[in-house]
């Protein structure tokens, strides 16, 4: 697999109240230290993942700034789906860990990854099977995505390209890359379901723009749905026990 440069980490300006770049490593350290939403909001987000729910996680304002619509791809159904679709860009992944990727003779989309985060797509993939149209449409996509997660598929359940785009997460999940990709994988096996996640970038109701902290708070709050961030997640991760 291609290989792409650590980014720099920056402090959580816009989650702990610090204005621009931290001034030393000390500050540094201590953003690093600090609950965005609480411990309480990545228990909330795992236990809806289990239920089949979707929920919002954002990163750094210092890296994408961005929030996504993140589920379980084994629960994945034409309504969730049709509702990631109406209100993100629609270009719905499914990440998943790198040996499932080589199982399901999934390469890189390219040689040379250029993404200014190394974002590790693969080919892009439809499910190959009796009652699938183009591939486009929440049902298809739906029955897509619950493949992937099926640990029984195989290459040839396949076709490629696809509608739905594969990403690989790194060994190590959000503690070794604080991307959305890790922690849909990492959402779904603290839910004990299996670990091939949806997500989707939430973007403003005119699509114009990308949703940011204020409104993505906003958004979770009148759908209902769980907030919760990549910094929780890590601290979270940090708290539990090696055996967890």
């Amino acid at each position: 697999l291609h290989t792409c440069p650590d980014p720099p980490h920056h402090g959580f300006s816009r989650m702990t109240g610090f204005e621009g770049q931290p001034k030393d490593v000390a500050v540094l350290e201590d953003a690093k230290n600090r609950w965005c939403f609480g411990r309480d909001s990545v228990i909330a987000a795992i236990e809806d993942i289990k239920k089949g729910k979707l929920v919002v996680v954002v990163d750094d304002e210092d890296r994408e700034n961005e929030g996504d619509l993140i589920m379980a791809a084994e629960h994945a159904t034409k309504e969730t789906i049709a509702f990631m679709i109406k209100h993100t860009s629609g270009v719905i992944c499914c990440a998943i860990e790198q040996a499932r990727a080589q199982q399901l003779e999934l390469p890189p989309m390219v040689e040379v990854n250029e993404d200014a985060k190394c974002t590790a797509f693969t080919v892009s993939v439809d499910l190959k099977e009796d009652g699938m149209h183009t591939g486009i449409s929440a049902t298809d996509r739906a029955r897509t995505l619950q493949a992937l997660s099926d640990e029984s598929s195989t290459p040839q359940r396949f076709s490629r390209p696809g509608h739905i785009f594969p990403l690989t997460a790194v060994q190590g999940g959000v503690l070794a890359r604080e991307g959305h990709t890790e922690a849909s994988v990492d959402l779904c096996k603290l839910a004990g379901c299996k670990a091939a996640g949806v997500l989707c970038e939430i973007v403003t109701e005119d699509g114009a723009d990308m949703m940011r902290t204020p409104e993505l708070r906003q958004f979770a709050a009148n759908h209902g749905l769980v907030f919760t961030s990549i910094q929780d997640m890590r601290l979270y991760i940090k708290s539990l026990p090696p055996s967890a």
